[in-house]
């Protein structure tokens, strides 16, 4: 499979690509809804909730971070996560505008 050239793409297309990669992933997707149950989170409790291992809880906890829609804080030893409200927010514009574009009159096909 050759390298995707995101370069060709605008930002908007960049991004909406990646957010839908990341709610692509039922575990993600299960991560951001404990997170949003609860608003804020110990690593080792999602390994509980979710019932993944440790490793593959935190590399999904990377993602999501890496993309801002979540934020975390070290605590002692442990990094407690939450939701991003701000970048939360501006996802859900950025998808919503995406999402609500109108099909044209039907004409082909």
């Amino acid at each position: 499979m050759g390298l995707t050239k995101t370069e060709i793409f605008t930002d908007e297309q960049n991004k909406i690509a990646l957010f839908a990669k990341v709610f692509g992933n039922p575990a993600r997707v299960a991560i951001l809804q404990h997170l949003f149950k609860i608003d804020a989170c110990v690593c080792g409790d999602l390994v509980e909730e979710i019932g993944l291992a440790q490793p593959t809880i935190s590399q999904h906890l990377k993602e999501l971070k890496h993309l801002g829609l979540i934020k975390g804080n070290v605590e002692g030893t442990s990094v407690c996560y939450c939701i991003d409200p701000k970048n939360w927010t501006s996802m859900k514009e950025l998808m919503t505008a995406f999402l609500n574009t109108d099909l044209p009159e039907p004409d082909c096909c």
